[in-house]
């Protein structure tokens, strides 16, 4: 399996970015789909999380209202549409494929990484 993220780059507070991330060598909508992020220092965190069929999402509670997770099974890509961006909304984006098709949170139940986006916001 193969995740290409991208769309990551300097954004005022207050701005938007939208993030991809392509897959290829699996099947795509069989499997939930996941965002985390590192920002410089700190451990990786779950961001957001997106079942098979795109109709359930979990996100962490500092995103809620500001952040998307979507995809669309026939590009095999998932999307995190990010507004309000914030300072501490700065860090390296991953996305991830999980092994399960329901939402999860729980980085463990991720088996492959994108290589990362970083994403940075300036006050």
């Amino acid at each position: 399996v193969q995740l290409q993220a991208s769309g990551g780059g300097l954004v005022q507070a207050g701005g938007s970015l939208r993030l991809s991330c392509a897959a290829s060598g699996r099947t795509f909508s069989s499997y939930a789909m996941g965002w985390f992020r590192q920002a410089p220092g700190k451990e990786r965190e779950f961001v957001a999380s997106i079942n098979w069929n795109g109709y359930r999402s979990y996100y962490v509670d500092s995103v809620k209202g500001r952040f998307t997770i979507s995809r669309d099974n026939a590009k095999n890509t998932v999307y995190l549409q990010m507004n309000s961006l914030k300072p501490e909304d700065t860090g390296v984006y991953y996305c991830a494929t999980a092994t399960t098709p329901a939402p999860t949170t729980k980085s463990g139940q991720y088996d492959h990484w994108g290589q990362g986006t970083l994403v940075t916001v300036s006050s």
